[in-house]
């Protein structure tokens, strides 16, 4: 392949995009994806959350088969609830580029803070609309954990995780209060931790 074929920076170096999606959710863990593209980058990725559900699908099987290489990284309820949520994140994006099998020479990072690691890296906020590699990424990244919180519907099928994949919909608080805390929900968080503390709720 020739270096004109790959998705490069003005200096001609490999650069990637990293995105998390899961911050938000009750349950679940945080997952993040790294991509590397070909250029020019499939036509319509942006961020994740623009798009239908049936276009992330097929936008991320377009991006899995012609990134130049792309990688999935995660942190688990556990370590979400050890570290906090920012740094549970940050660890699961250095994973995610960690696991590429090319290394960048450039890392964009959709936010405002950067993991620790050695690659050069710049961080954009709402880069995952201006930048397609970091739009790749959370497309990537939002069909890996939207699938996961599918797969975790089916063994706690009284908490919705299909339809609202973990967020704090009033659907969720209600079934928290009925069912109580599951073993996927993060209990660090305020509305679990204010259940957990109620003898009287689950």
């Amino acid at each position: 392949m020739k270096s004109a074929d790959l998705f490069q920076d003005a200096a001609g170096h490999l650069v990637a995009g990293v995105d998390e999606v899961g911050r938000g959710p009750l349950a679940g863990d945080v997952v993040a994806a790294a991509v590397i593209l070909k250029d020019p980058p499939p036509e319509g990725v942006t961020d994740s959350k623009a798009l239908s559900a049936s276009r992330r699908e097929t936008l991320a099987e377009t991006i899995r088969s012609e990134a130049l290489c792309w990688a999935l990284g995660r942190a688990t309820v556990a370590e979400i609830d050890e570290l906090n949520i920012l740094q549970a994140s940050l660890l699961a994006m250095r994973r995610a580029v960690e696991g590429l099998t090319l290394r960048p020479s450039l890392v964009l990072v959709d936010g405002n803070r950067l993991p620790r690691w050695s690659f050069e890296a710049r961080a954009i906020v709402k880069g995952d609309q201006t930048e397609p590699a970091i739009g790749a990424a959370s497309i990537l990244a939002k069909v890996q954990r939207d699938g996961e919180m599918l797969a975790l519907h089916e063994h706690y099928p009284g908490y919705g995780f299909d339809r609202h994949k973990g967020y704090p919909t009033k659907a969720h608080i209600t079934a928290l209060e009925t069912l109580g805390v599951s073993p996927v929900h993060r209990r660090s968080f305020g509305p679990v931790k204010r259940l957990l503390a109620d003898p009287e709720v689950g």
